[in-house]
């Protein structure tokens, strides 16, 4: 009896003794995930090891076992990163993306002022970068953060156009942009945010309309202070809190939604039955006061709703008949509309239709009403924009295309540069500029090119931008980027350019990690003359001059032996001038005096950009650095004043060359730079001049594996002397 017992009770017994053990708390946390653990120590180096982040360490450790300031954990993976308010400088470094489990980030109120990472936490919810003086562009890998509900990236210095896709963010309620120097119109896919409750766009630079935002289920809307015109869509009157002014909207009565346009679906837009004649309405309203007056409604209702359904079905008939015919004349057109009379419902429809062209008031009854609303106009008089919807033949197009054969660069299909990027997958990414993104493409020949993929609102259209790569196929020269292939199809603008593995001088001084290998000072003069020599054939070779308009380190690309190639060459006029040049490029640091003033570049302004960028290359800084006391943020404040002092000199130079470097050739590079930055343009030197300095400079200077750093300390001197060939 008892060995049945204990038979039957030791079920229950495990039982028991496994549901303790899952219910207990844990004697120990699990060690924390070795790529978790990896990417947090990243960060602590890259956030220069700041005190204030308690037990963190740059090696060993284990942030969840040990709990380290502002880590949460769930099990052995990293779940919450919370360092706001902190004071941290330094950057986020380049593994973020390693951070799977991540679903807050907040480091939001610090001193970081640098370039956003490419790469965050893939699978964040709750976002937070505010308030760090960031520069640059937003991240396009935001386009991927399908969880992301809380995006907060305001109190920055954000420049550009932004180049985000919003169309897989469907859980995004809340969406802060605000103080910042955004440009350009909001973007389209704004549309997918299907969720949003809370936007913040106050106190930037954009500017278009915001109908886009009609349809948002939106409770709280700020767009105080931007360029954003036309008119306020009635759909945002509802909302709880509306925010619109320091803006250029138009006056007077909006015009209709166009067709297809669902109807305004807030509270109190339109009140129900209130179309009905004030006389009729007192028969309808008339509730018990007699059946014969409430049949008498009733009747001319039902009258008036079969007139209404007969010019309905006419005016229906009048567009397809109009669309068949689109191919004849506007002669042809009026004689059509002339003999057929339109009551005053198809009126509504001018406003709606030709609200540009027309003012003619609703209501009223017109004969030349079809002929306004003119929805399917001759072939001649159609603006371009509208080429997808005119089935006529478009015989103004052939004349204006340029002739292909005289651009010396290979033609490719999107298909084509779809596979080699993977189909423009974020792990190709290379970088985001003001214009568009560029991508690591790699063919089935092992070539390898960097494409850049422009921005569809910075072209006109197709012909624009053939003119250019026509022109910037014309450009060769050994330091200027050479434009290999071009895509000019569905509306894709696509260049190909040169492949350079040592990525560009932005990425080298400002982003390397401890296994890069410092720049000699010997491969700092090569690439201060190579972009220089750049700079002087587009400006005193190229006729007429090319213009760069962004000369900045970021477009200094390096090949394996360091020689400078500079890009973006023979594209100034995909850049803007005026309001978006004084936010993009003067907040940077790159921007000439004059340029903050006009908004207009010169030669001279690029003579300027150049000596920021020596700067940069001399200093190790970057040109505007929030971080720093302020007395230090803006580089050639701080710096220009030092430049003929060979005290303050030295201690200016970038701490990575550790003192490796002739002091007369520093003294002699710095008169250059200071010849540069002069705020006055026409006491700038021209490039050639720049050019002569240089090559002086180099000859003159000693290149013994005294001076420099390793990769030259096998050299003689006098085989370091010839490394440029002048």
């Amino acid at each position: 009896m008892r060995a049945l017992v204990s038979m039957v009770g030791l079920p229950w017994a495990v039982a028991l003794l496994i549901g303790i053990l899952l219910n207990s708390p844990p004697s120990a946390v699990a060690d924390t995930d070795p790529t978790d653990a990896s990417v947090l120590r990243g960060l602590f180096s890259s956030l220069n090891s700041p005190q204030q982040l308690t037990k963190w360490t740059a090696n060993g450790g284990d942030p969840c076992v040990e709990s380290w300031k502002g880590v949460s954990c769930s099990g052995n993976r990293v779940t919450e990163i919370q360092i706001s308010g902190l004071a941290l400088t330094g950057s986020m470094g380049f593994q973020l993306d390693q951070l799977k489990s991540v679903t807050t980030f907040d480091i939001s109120n610090n001193l970081l002022g640098n370039s956003l990472p490419y790469q965050l936490p893939p699978n964040v919810q709750k976002l937070n970068l505010a308030g760090n003086g960031f520069t640059g562009g937003l991240p396009y890998s935001i386009s991927q953060m399908a969880p992301l509900e809380y995006l907060n990236v305001s109190h920055n210095q954000l420049q550009g156009e932004v180049t985000v896709m919003f169309v897989s963010l469907t859980n995004l309620s809340t969406l802060d942009f605000s103080f910042n120097s955004l440009a350009g119109n909001i973007p389209q896919t704004f549309s997918s945010l299907t969720n949003m409750k809370n936007m913040y766009l106050e106190n930037n630079v954009f500017t278009g309309t915001i109908d886009v935002l009609a349809t948002l289920p939106l409770d709280n809307l700020n767009v105080e202070n931007n360029h954003f015109t036309g008119w306020i869509p009635s759909q945002l009157q509802g909302i709880n809190s509306l925010q619109t002014g320091g803006n250029s909207w138009n006056t007077g009565p909006a015009p209709p939604p166009p067709p297809g346009t669902p109807p305004a679906n807030r509270p109190n837009h339109r009140s129900g039955g209130g179309s009905s004649p004030s006389n009729g309405g007192g028969s309808d309203n008339g509730g018990g006061g007699g059946g014969g007056g409430g049949k008498s409604g009733i009747g001319g209702g039902a009258v008036a709703g079969i007139v209404i359904s007969i010019l309905i079905i006419g005016a229906i008939a009048a567009f397809f008949i109009i669309k068949r015919r689109s191919r004849r004349t506007s002669t042809d057109i009026e004689k059509v509309n002339n003999n057929q009379q339109y009551p005053p419902l198809v009126s509504h429809k001018v406003q709606e239709m030709k609200s540009v062209q027309t003012s003619s008031a609703m209501g009223t009854k017109t004969v030349e009403m079809p002929v306004e609303v003119n929805l399917r106009p001759p072939p001649i008089d159609r603006p371009k924009s509208f080429d997808e919807d005119d089935i006529s033949p478009k015989p103004v197009v052939t004349p204006k295309k340029i002739d292909t054969s005289q651009i010396n660069a290979t033609q490719y299909t999107v298909a084509d540069l779809q596979i080699a990027t993977d189909s423009f997958s974020i792990e190709n990414l290379l970088g985001e500029g003001s214009i568009g993104r560029v991508y690591r493409a790699q063919f089935e020949d092992g070539k390898v090119l960097a494409v850049k993929k422009i921005n569809s609102t910075a072209i006109g259209n197709p012909e624009d931008f053939l003119d250019i790569v026509s022109e910037i196929s014309r450009l060769h020269h050994p330091n200027v980027t050479m434009l290999v292939g071009y895509c000019s199809e569905h509306r894709q603008y696509l260049l190909a350019y040169e492949f350079y593995k040592n990525g560009s001088l932005h990425d080298l001084l400002h982003l390397s990690d401890e296994y890069t290998k410092p720049l000699t000072w010997n491969n700092r003069v090569k690439i201060a003359l190579g972009a220089a020599r750049a700079l002087e054939y587009l400006h005193e070779v190229c006729s007429p001059s090319v213009v760069h308009k962004n000369f900045k380190s970021a477009n200094i690309l390096l090949d394996s032996e360091f020689n400078p190639h500079l890009s973006d060459s023979g594209l100034a006029s995909l850049i803007p001038d005026e309001d978006q040049a004084l936010n993009q490029n003067s907040a940077s640091g790159y921007g000439a005096p004059e340029v903050a003033m006009s908004g207009q570049y010169t030669i001279k302004s690029d003579v300027y950009s150049f000596g920021v960028a020596m700067l940069e290359l001399l200093t190790g800084r970057t040109p505007f650095d929030s971080s720093r006391p302020r007395p230090e943020q803006s580089l050639v404040r701080w710096a220009t004043p030092q430049l003929h002092d060979i005290d303050a000199l030295s201690k200016m130079v970038d701490p990575a060359l550790k003192g490796l470097y002739p002091v007369k050739s520093l003294s002699r590079f710095a008169d250059v730079i200071a010849l540069c930055v002069q705020p006055e343009p026409e006491f700038r030197p021209p490039m050639s001049e720049v050019v002569e300095a240089l090559v002086r400079l180099v000859q003159r200077a000693n290149m013994s594996r005294r001076t420099f750093g390793a990769d030259s300390r096998t050299r003689s001197g006098s085989a370091d002397s010839q490394e440029y060939e002048l």
